[in-house]
């Protein structure tokens, strides 16, 4: 008979609840704040309930009535320093850092809001209506509320996709306590998400390396019970949600959100464990929002609640039991109370008349915003990216200024250049699958790099989700400036919210003023016989996204020059590599690799009158070689800078008034290809300069395969340069 043995958790997982004796020792002052603070989030949420219900609110209102408890109780202990950032319904989060940042436990019932807790409100309110007096100008709404100062890293309408970002502020702090330690340990930072978030891949990849890299991240579960509508009970086997914890190495704390005393001395033992460096914590509080996911009704008035349950969570109202408690104790009474929440109410209620007027093109009672309290129109594309004044400091060479060079691969350039900044800089960081191991990555390209910068090279788990995610936090805290591998770039699409939702709206979504200083490597292995899921070039699909910038090197010297650059940059740049160039033999300046190829700098690498060729990548050789074998005058210009923002208009326009034809040259597939948008582009631009449209070589409609015939088959190479050349010959009525 088989031997078995009961295992158990690593770490522990306890469940707190208070005692009389726990709410006699609590600092009188801490339950006034917390009572003062849970009523302002309260009387802000009834307005922005109300502004709902009136109109006067575009888009959804996620309110937090009834979870109150749980943002201010575990908040009200942190440090200014500290961090923290929620989801989609996140405004009593956001208040309550907010005021624990102003005011701390420093509160007075019988004056519970002065100037600048009243400016905080406001700002607030107007960023949730969308006005020009918010913190992002109105741009992030109510589900993108950012205040850096106060540490608000900001919160998110994915649900789930804030978690790995709260995973970068989490390492930038952990890195800064071994720099400059802090008396009491680490900084940290609360993530905050629901039961819906907790069975999703961005929470769980997260929770895997929050906990193996020893980070000081509270995963904070809201557990209100509800996704929508759809019932803990139903979506998980196991709804006592912090369970999740012991999976990966995690101590966790389970505690009913409607105490907040409760929720207090819970967070302050994580918080402890936290800041001593022993890593990530979970915390499960059990909570009750009293209305629907979104909007002025409760859910029992969709079916899916019953009235007799909301009643039962009502009766369980963490003000109510903050007041309570504090009456009993004679530490106030219940006419200060009820005047409190009188003055609170009058403060934030002022705000529905300086925000908004009657409607007077409604046909029932209904408000309107103030028309003068909108953006500028004008504001619309501000901070999309930055302007790239930070470049102005470096170098800006050009092959043909360098006098003395040296031999070198082109992978070892990459990595080259990558020491040199790693050497001049701390703040870089590169992160990875398998980039501190086999002697530089699966390329090389991180060669040496581990053995001169162990806490620098990190080898990531399989999770492209998450250590993306953790970069893009790293480089919105600031303090990092991350450089990430994608293996294959194929891979981004394992990574999509994080790099195409988070990463590159972020700077714009939250107004424009905070920079993303971001590099995303990845290679296109087109050719290599890595079949489907392997081989995508991905120059199209970021260009989709105009957050990023995107960088294409053909060759060792504009690889170093357009890394220099993308890593000085604060926008996040996607710097693709093509697996043809890593062997090749090929050159850069002798010396220190300190120059920049700037945004806006196209190289022409073969003058001509006949033709234009716009290329990029292992393509531009290629094209050389097929202009030379059809003896045509083409000029062949190396794009180098690919998005649309930053591409070198005025070389690439001069060039077609020449020529009048325009030949448009990539590798792979049409459908996720680069050369329709910015054909498009030419032709706005430049029509009435066009002999004929603009013509483009690409590869077949599938993905490349396997067999190495079929791969052939679905990608472009000289021979296809050249037809395509034959092409542009016979429109022109000359023999081909």
């Amino acid at each position: 008979m088989s031997h078995e043995e009961v295992l158990s958790p690593a770490v522990p997982w306890k469940q707190i609840s208070t005692t009389p004796e726990d709410w006699d020792a609590a600092d009188p002052a801490l339950l006034r704040a917390m009572l003062v603070q849970m009523q302002i989030i309260r009387s802000f949420e009834e307005v922005v309930l109300k502004l709902a219900g009136a109109g006067a609110l575009h888009g959804p209102a996620h309110s937090s009535i009834g979870q109150e408890g749980g943002a201010v109780g575990s908040i009200i202990g942190l440090r200014p320093t500290d961090a923290v950032n929620g989801t989609h319904r996140g405004h009593h989060q956001f208040l309550a850092k907010g005021l624990n940042y102003l005011r701390g436990t420093s509160f007075d019932i019988d004056n519970p809001i002065d100037d600048e807790v009243h400016a905080f409100i406001k700002k607030t309110l107007a960023e949730i209506l969308g006005l020009d007096q918010g913190f992002s100008h109105g741009r992030g709404g109510s589900m993108h509320l950012q205040w850096k100062e106060a540490g608000n890293l900001g919160t998110n309408a994915i649900v789930g996709g804030g978690v790995p970002l709260a995973n970068g502020s989490a390492f930038c702090q952990k890195h800064a306590q071994a720099d400059e330690p802090k008396p009491g340990g680490s900084d940290v930072t609360v993530t905050y998400f629901g039961d819906g978030a907790s069975n999703i891949g961005s929470t769980l990849e997260t929770m895997n390396l929050a906990s193996a890299w020893h980070l000081p991240l509270c995963f904070f579960i809201e557990n209100n019970l509800y996704a929508v509508s759809t019932n803990v009970f139903e979506a998980t086997n196991e709804p006592r949600l912090s369970a999740r914890a012991s999976g990966f190495g995690m101590p966790a704390w389970k505690v009913d959100g409607m105490d907040p005393l409760a929720v207090y001395l819970a967070m302050q033992q994580a918080a402890e464990y936290m800041r001593a460096g022993k890593g990530a914590v979970v915390v499960e509080a059990d909570l009750y929002r009293y209305f629907h996911q979104n909007g002025p009704f409760p859910g029992s008035a969709f079916g899916y609640r019953s009235k007799e349950e909301e009643a039962q969570w009502r009766e369980r109202d963490a003000i109510k039991r903050v007041a309570t408690e504090l009456i009993a104790r004679d530490l106030t009474t219940q006419a200060a109370v009820e005047a409190m929440t009188d003055k609170i109410d009058a403060v934030v209620q002022s705000l529905i008349t300086e925000f908004t007027e009657d409607d007077p093109d409604s046909k029932r009672p209904s408000k309107r915003i103030k028309p003068q309290l909108w953006p500028d129109p004008s504001f619309v594309d501000y901070g999309i990216r930055g302007d790239a004044s930070e470049l102005a400091s470096w170098q800006a060479l050009e092959d043909d200024q360098v006098t003395a060079w040296r031999e070198v691969k082109f992978a070892d350039a990459a990595a080259d250049v990558m020491q040199r900044r790693m050497e001049t800089d701390k703040r870089y960081v590169t992160m990875g699958e398998d980039v501190h191991r086999l002697k530089g990555g699966t390329n090389g390209v991180t060669r040496g790099l581990k053995a001169e910068f162990p806490d620098r090279i990190l080898g990531t788990p399989i999770s492209e989700n998450g250590f993306a995610g953790l970069a893009g936090g790293m480089a919105m805290d600031g303090r990092c400036r991350p450089v990430v591998e994608f293996m294959y770039s194929d891979f981004m699409w394992v990574a999509a919210d994080q790099v195409f939702n988070q990463i590159g709206k972020a700077r714009h979504m939250f107004g424009g003023e905070h920079g993303v200083p971001l590099v995303l490597r990845s290679k296109c292995a087109m050719g290599a016989g890595y079949g489907s899921q392997h081989s995508m070039e991905p120059a199209g699909v970021y260009a989709a996204h105009p957050g990023w910038r995107i960088v294409a090197p053909s060759n060792a010297f504009d690889y170093v020059g357009l890394m220099n650059a993308a890593l000085a940059l604060e926008d996040p740049v996607m710097v693709i590599e093509h697996v043809d160039l890593y062997e090749k033999k090929d050159r850069v300046p002798e010396g220190d690799l300190d120059y920049i190829i700037p945004p806006g700098t196209a190289k022409i690498r073969r003058t001509g009158s006949e033709l234009t060729i716009l290329s990029y990548l292992n393509m531009v050789e290629l094209s050389l070689q097929a202009v030379e074998a059809e003896g045509i005058d083409a000029e062949v210009i190396d794009l180098r800078w690919l998005d649309l923002a930053s591409l070198d208009w005025d070389t690439i326009g001069e060039s077609i008034k020449k020529t009048n034809n325009v030949l448009l040259v990539e590798q792979g597939s049409p459908g996720p290809g680069y050369t329709a948008r910015i054909a498009t582009a030419i032709t706005e631009r430049y029509f009435d300069y066009l002999d004929q449209p603009v013509q483009r070589v690409y590869g077949s409609q599938s993905t490349p395969t396997i067999s190495k015939a079929l791969e052939r088959a679905a990608l472009a190479y000289e021979p296809e340069i050249r037809e395509g050349i034959k092409a542009i010959r016979r429109n022109l009525g000359q023999q081909a």
